[in-house]
């Protein structure tokens, strides 16, 4: 039998009250270019969205949510927290680049031993990761054993079948961290550049070669993510009944679905992003002896 975790992992239900409808733009401060994918969460709350390809963003929310603190995130910006009611009112937010400084990129010419870290098959996936209510990060951490220079080559992600969501692709982004080692958790993004991925229908894997960026990986090793984007080409609904009043409930999710496995590697473990913050994620086998940890694999090249 197969389980999907869902993030969120509670429900918040607001019954019978006002919405409103809270939309706009996000741009970069410079260009004043819109910036596509950018999530946009309520802080203390299980409620967000995404921008779409042309930076737009809309959701229904309370009315009293406008009152509440809004995070928003994007790959290769800072991120911020201003009041909900200042964007509802003017409708669009300037986001400003993060600066970074760049490692010398060292070119090696032989890369011949190469090592799969967490090799995983489809038959091993016994449950799922999907998305509800608010975007999440969704990260694997990977350690980094021996004395050997490490580049990250290929990077592969297994899928499950998201039930009720009757597209023939679902997007996702890849993030690549370095490790805060003050607690272990992700701190600066790796990798540069926005990599949108798709998950076809039918398919139970996405692969994507990392070769030619030269990614080193740190000494502290280093923590592949996975980010739901909330945009309507990902959205699909379920229907349940509600436990308490026993009403149908008409339930926003997106996908994809992300395959999971366990393992009884201690080096390996998953976190969450969602909110402004990192948290574990740690759900143990019946015998206690295995982690669940999203089902992704990594082929490295030493030198």
């Amino acid at each position: 039998m197969r389980i999907t975790f869902w993030f969120s992992l509670i429900m918040v239900c607001t019954i019978n009250a006002q919405e409103v409808l809270f939309e706009g733009h996000v741009y970069d401060t410079k260009t004043k270019e819109p910036i596509p994918f950018v999530n946009l969460s309520f802080l203390n709350t299980l409620k967000g969205t995404s921008t779409d390809e042309n930076g737009h963003f809309f959701i229904d929310v309370p009315n009293d949510y406008l009152e509440r603190q809004l995070h928003i995130s994007s790959l290769g910006y800072n991120d911020s927290i201003i009041l909900a009611k200042s964007l509802y009112k003017t409708k669009r937010f300037e986001m400003v680049e993060e600066s970074f400084e760049l490692e010398e990129v060292v070119v090696t010419e032989k890369l011949s031993n190469t090592a799969f870290l967490n090799p995983i098959s489809s038959y091993s996936i016994t449950s799922g990761f999907a998305s509800t209510s608010t975007p999440w990060v969704l990260a694997l951490y990977f350690p980094n054993i021996g004395a050997q220079d490490k580049f990250v080559d290929v990077v592969t992600v297994f899928m499950q079948p998201t039930q009720g969501f009757d597209r023939a692709a679902a997007s996702f982004r890849l993030r690549i961290y370095d490790v805060d080692p003050s607690n272990g958790k992700p701190k600066n993004d790796i990798l540069r550049k926005s990599v949108l991925l798709e998950s076809q229908k039918g398919k139970d894997y996405v692969s994507v070669d990392l070769a030619a960026l030269q990614i080193k990986v740190p000494k502290e090793g280093i923590y592949v993510g996975l980010e739901w984007l909330f945009v309507p080409s990902n959205w699909y609904t379920n229907t349940y009944m509600h436990p308490i009043s026993k009403e149908q409930v008409v339930e926003d999710r997106f996908a994809p679905t992300f395959g999971a496995v366990y393992s009884k590697n201690q080096n390996f473990k998953a976190m969450v992003y969602g909110m402004g913050e990192w948290n574990d994620f740690v759900t143990k086998s019946k015998d206690r002896t295995k982690n669940l940890i999203p089902a992704i694999s990594m082929k490295i090249r030493r030198n």
